[in-house]
């Protein structure tokens, strides 16, 4: 791997790392615990499209940890991994399709996130009743998938990668 790539990789971690942090210090708009943007999405939708599967998904499972230890505990580790790989599943299987829109991806992303959390949830505290928790963020995850999608499509035409 090129030099100009792996500073490349290195520069889009610490951005992911430092709109992380930015958004654990928002204050949520809404009553419902939980709901985020996940700016840091806008990182890795922009790295799927120009850079690589491979990549983005190293950039967001090396993320969630190190964002984890520094910010968190190992249970909302166990909670943002549980998000970020449903996610990145979803968001790679639609990618490679050709059929959908960056949009429709990051949604697609930002909901299985979701998703992702509620069962892990469900998991941990062994309470199904969370899942009643689910439409709530699912809504907001479309919601939030659109603002990261708007991003992400702005990014990826804007920045250029050349390796």
């Amino acid at each position: 791997m090129k030099a100009s790539k792996i500073s490349f990789l290195a520069l889009s971690m610490a951005l992911a790392m430092i709109l992380s942090f930015i958004e654990s210090q928002i204050p949520a708009f809404v009553a419902v615990p939980g709901v985020k943007v996940g700016l840091t999405n806008i990182v890795i939708v922009f790295l799927l499209y120009k850079v690589g599967a491979k990549e983005a998904g190293a950039v967001s499972l090396i993320r969630v940890v190190l964002v984890g230890l520094l910010f968190g505990s190992l249970v909302s580790i166990l909670y943002s991994l549980a998000g970020a790989v449903l996610s990145f599943c979803g968001m790679v299987l639609l990618k490679k399709t050709g059929w959908f829109s960056t949009m429709a991806v990051s949604v697609t992303g930002a909901v299985l996130h979701n998703v992702g959390q509620v069962l892990m949830a469900c998991f941990v505290t062994e309470t199904a009743q969370l899942i009643y928790y689910l439409p709530v963020l699912m809504v907001s995850g479309v919601i939030a998938g659109i603002v990261v999608g708007i991003a992400g499509a702005l990014m990826i035409q804007r920045v250029p990668t050349q390796f």
